[in-house]
């Protein structure tokens, strides 16, 4: 189908749109045409981010179904046409066109070439069984930049852009790789914990592009990493089932694919199927309901629940919280589990909603995980206090300030807002501009723990 074919049938589909919305009697034609207007700003935003024409008509009226009960009764009736596109590459070529293919063929490309890297250092001595700290070290610069790569490929950033964030992850490698670490010591493994929350930073730049300083910007590429984990975790688990299939018939004929599994198909298909989760996803943007704002509604008052019954258990029995470091590591993972699902509410919320239920729960979550980690962070001053400052004891007091002024000021502004006295979009622009904060410490802890604590 040409061009002209493609801007016929969007006009004729607009029409269809318009029509539906006069013939039901319920909208005046005034407000027909700014909803067309509206309507036509969609659709050249989705075609512009690599929907075809029809595929963003439909995500249109699907968004629009947001702003008004007869588009959202239009959406729901033509739902069907919908689902029988989210196949990733269509039969028809000339549906598709050539963008979609190369875009197939450029991720496919790069997976391949993560998965490569992965081996590349066995080529200079490094066993991936014989020195794994060097891989945790590194795990995050086999694949990440190649992601960067995509996105910087894709929304076609300047060549300055390109420079910055490559400078970013060569700096990444030698603070990586040329720190005389202690081996095994808590400071190498601090690095290979926080080395790629930092650098997940620079990727956000590039998938966001020009739009890095707006919060939209931001607030999409919060979107995207929460679909990111979704999509990645189900491919990991198909990837399980089909190897765990692989190994038990292959057994069958006497042959052993143990080795062949841990030193080449498990971290190749980790690195590979982060691109081609990535891919997924910006390739279906909002052609479905998102799943993590959806699992968000379903897991937010099933953990606020859970904290509420452990601070009233902790209150009734006076009991204070286990120090040991694997009890306040699940607090710091607890405390990031709800910092999530803050985020991934305020994702998808409209803005212009008045406050509600949900609301109150999310209000509820987040201030008794502000209790949670005021237990927690007793319990880190306590362990400071009784044996002295370690690398590991200082980044988790660290972590937990860090979210306890994310979780404080949030409850601050939602509370607010519940009030009427404040705006949604505040709380909106507060997580978004937060992420820089995560990515600064840590920064920190790459660069200035390992000298401070003289790399041990």
């Amino acid at each position: 189908m040409t061009a002209p074919d493609h801007a016929a049938a969007l006009e004729q589909q607009i029409d269809q749109w318009r029509s539906y919305l006069l013939r039901r009697q319920a909208i005046h034609s005034v407000d027909v045409v700014e909803l067309e207007d509206h309507l036509r700003e969609q659709i050249a935003l989705l075609v512009d981010a690599g929907l075809s024409t029809d595929e963003a008509f439909l995500v249109a009226v699907k968004r629009m179904g947001d702003l008004d009960a007869l588009s959202r009764e239009f959406a729901r009736e033509h739902s069907d046409r919908l689902w029988k596109q989210l196949v990733v590459v269509g039969t028809d070529p000339g549906e598709r066109g050539s963008g979609a293919r190369t875009d197939t063929i450029v991720a496919i490309a790069l997976a391949v070439a993560a998965a490569a890297f992965v081996k590349v250092p066995a080529l200079f001595g490094l066993d991936l069984d014989g020195d794994t700290s060097f891989y945790a070290r590194n795990a995050g610069l086999f694949v990440l930049p190649l992601l960067t790569g995509y996105f910087v490929w894709k929304r076609r950033l300047r060549a300055s852009t390109a420079l910055w964030l490559a400078a970013a992850f060569v700096a990444a490698a030698v603070f990586a790789n040329v720190y005389p670490f202690a081996s095994g010591g808590s400071t190498e493994a601090l690095t290979a914990l926080h080395l790629p929350i930092a650098l997940w930073l620079a990727v956000g730049v590039a998938y966001a592009g020009g739009r890095w300083r707006q919060v939209a910007g931001r607030m999409d590429f919060i979107r995207f990493s929460g679909e990111l984990f979704i999509y990645y975790v189900l491919i990991a688990l198909g990837g399980g089932v089909l190897l765990a299939f692989m190994m038990m018939i292959f057994q069958a004929i006497g042959i052993d694919l143990e080795p062949v599994f841990q030193s080449w198909l498990l971290p190749c298909g980790a690195a590979g199927g982060l691109v081609v989760a990535a891919w997924l996803v910006e390739a279906k943007q909002s052609v479905i309901e998102n799943m993590a704002p959806v699992l968000t509604r379903l897991f937010t008052p099933l953990f606020a629940a859970m904290l509420l019954i452990f601070l009233g258990t902790v209150l009734w029995t006076g009991r204070g919280v286990d120090i040991e470091r694997q009890v306040l590591i699940a607090f710091d993972l607890l405390l990031v589990v709800v910092l999530g699902l803050l985020l991934y509410s305020v994702s998808a919320r409209d803005q212009s909603a008045p406050p509600g239920l949900f609301d109150v729960v999310q209000v509820v979550l987040v201030v008794s995980a502000l209790a949670a980690d005021a237990i927690a962070l007793w319990a880190i001053a306590a362990r400071i206090t009784e044996f002295g400052f370690t690398p590991n004891r200082v980044a988790a007091l660290g972590e937990n300030v860090v979210l306890l002024v994310n979780l404080a000021w949030s409850a601050l502004l939602y509370i607010r807002f519940l009030r009427k006295r404040g705006s949604f979009a505040a709380i909106e622009r507060w997580q978004t501009e937060y992420v820089h904060v995560y990515a600064v410490w840590a920064a920190v802890v790459v660069l200035v723990f390992p000298p401070l604590f003289a790399y041990i």
